[in-house]
């Protein structure tokens, strides 16, 4: 069977920019994917769902597909995803639902530009959502169903999904490399398993987490795998996939075509290559990592887009989430405790009886701790301040140390080994935090001082707080306040580079907490980029 070559940059790449792509950007995409003769253009996700801003692409409705400038080459070749998801029942009851769905997605082919729907499934889902296949055919469409992480499914159970698609009429089957971790030999077995049950056309969406998503497409191509997905230069969720430009020039069958690739170059240098600087996809060594561990890459992506996160935060993400299988967190939850700590805060601890009108330092990560480490143990000495130091700051002698703040899920999942190495209690929300956080520090003694979020102001009371976001320099202000502090000083908060976001959210931390009736002037100790009250450690030492 002759080779189908599929784009789907507009659908997959919408996950860098809610699929909020220009107007002539698009136009010049269908104009370059007609001259390299591709056999489908998968516009983008057809849904119902909508809650927040997304462009076009994310809904490709009918209307919408209709005010392109299609090529001619492409008017019966343009296809559109379902996410499998929102065509399973909410209940077994409810029979109804998926026909419900689809009638609202979809009118006859007849009368739509699309010709080809493709269904992304997980596994759980796959049974599920296989009427929808008849349901489509009877109207006109070409179907393909996408089997989505499949790389960690047994051989039996590979071949028994193979089946269940082989009693409906799919027009191709897909797995997808989800986790892009699949190297050729592992493709061309995955496809032999499907091959077992199902006789139909085979196709595959690599991923390029570890730079094998080209070579994963050519061994696919050379064993009977015959639609093959790409994207221009690669864009798409995480490390993003094979190639458009390099695939079609890696398979002899594509290359026959002949294709003319000026229109895509041109589309390259004028849209995509400002649109890659921008959102940086593309393989990396924390996306190659996570394709070893077996890690979803959004992980990657979302903390990448995060500028909190330094290279050892990420690391150390990787590193646990490798331990539990990359599964502890839903996709999304890494997003942060900003969206975490809702509702009414919980707490049992009262700072007070550990603080009760003492001095506190606070010690920040910057390098300023170790480079004036003997000022600082020289002051602590001398003074006796309450020290609380922040994470898993460790750059002064242990003993000086009273107690750790952290207040960040996923930064506490990244850090729970090192903190159960490290003899100070932590002070967190313990309370609030995700069972599996809870069940990973469970050795470790806790102070459990609860946090809530309310934009733009602190509030402080005996064993809770709410803070206007939730970086842990809040809440350990908050921790010394409640505490009733004589002081607090602070160290090892030296700030970002020029133009990093990270220096606006902690100014905005510090404005906010002065303006509160109950804030304690702050003095920092070591040299910092912040616009506060400075003094020099070694005067406060004799």
């Amino acid at each position: 069977m002759p080779l189908k070559f599929v784009d789907c940059t507009l659908r997959d790449g919408g996950y860098y920019n809610d699929w909020n792509f220009s107007a002539e950007l698009i136009s010049d995409y269908l104009e370059a994917m007609a001259t390299i003769q591709v056999d489908f253009v998968e516009i983008g996700f057809r849904t119902l769902k909508n809650q927040g801003f997304k462009g076009g692409c994310a809904f490709s409705t009918d209307g919408f597909l209709n005010s392109l400038p299609i090529p001619e080459q492409l008017r019966d070749r343009i296809g559109v995803m379902v996410n499998g998801a929102e065509l399973v029942p909410p209940s077994p009851d409810d029979a109804e639902h998926q026909v419900t769905v689809l009638e609202k997605l979809f009118a006859p082919a007849s009368d739509s530009p699309v010709s080809l729907v493709r269904i992304a499934c997980h596994v759980h889902e796959f049974q599920a959502c296989l009427p929808a296949a008849d349901w489509l055919k009877a109207r006109g469409y070409l179907v393909g169903f996408n089997l989505m992480q499949v790389s960690d499914r047994s051989d039996e159970e590979i071949s028994g999904l193979a089946k269940l698609a082989a009693e409906h009429p799919l027009d191709v089957l897909y797995f997808a490399d989800s986790l892009g971790s699949l190297a050729p030999e592992e493709v061309e077995h995955i496809g032999a398993q499907i091959q077992k049950e199902w006789t139909g056309e085979l196709g595959i969406h690599t991923h390029d987490n570890m730079g094998q998503a080209i070579a994963n497409s050519q061994r696919a191509a050379q064993t009977g795998i015959t639609w093959l997905d790409s994207t221009v230069t690669g864009m798409g969720r995480g490390p993003g996939n094979a190639q458009t430009e390099y695939l079609m020039l890696a398979i002899p069958e594509l290359q026959a075509r002949k294709p003319n690739p000026t229109k895509l170059l041109r589309l390259i240098r004028r849209h995509f290559d400002p649109l890659k600087a921008d959102y940086k996809w593309g393989k990396n060594p924390y996306y190659f990592l996570a394709g070893q561990y077996g890690i979803h890459p959004t992980y990657v992506q979302q903390m990448l887009s995060d500028p909190r996160y330094s290279e050892e935060d990420i690391l150390a993400v990787l590193e646990y989430l490798r331990k539990e299988g990359g599964k502890t967190f839903s996709v999304g939850s890494i997003e942060g405790a900003r969206e975490f700590y809702s509702g009414e805060p919980r707490g049992s601890w009262e700072p007070s009886s550990l603080i009760g009108n003492r001095p506190v330092l606070i010690l920040g990560t910057g390098p300023s701790v170790y480079s004036h480490r003997d000022g600082i143990e020289q002051f602590i000495r001398q003074q006796q301040p309450f020290v609380l130091a922040l994470n898993t700051q460790a750059d002064i002698e242990m003993d000086l140390i009273d107690a750790r703040a952290a207040c960040h899920p996923v930064r506490l999942l990244a850090d729970c080994h090192e903190h159960l190495q490290l003899p100070q209690p932590l002070i967190t929300p313990e309370s609030m935090l995700p069972n599996e956080v809870q069940a990973a520090l469970q050795d470790k003694e806790l102070l459990d001082f609860g946090l809530g979020i309310s934009r733009g102001q602190f509030a402080f009371e005996a064993t809770r707080c709410f803070l206007p976001n939730s970086l842990v320099l809040a809440y350990a202000l908050a921790v010394a306040t409640s505490g009733g502090a004589s002081s607090i000083y602070l160290a090892g908060f030296d700030g970002f580079g020029d133009g990093d976001p990270r220096n606006t959210e902690v100014e905005s931390i510090f404005e906010c907490y002065s303006q509160n009736a109950q804030a304690i002037e702050l003095l920092f100790l070591t040299p910092s980029r912040y616009h506060v009250n400075k003094a020099s450690v070694y005067g406060l030492i004799s």
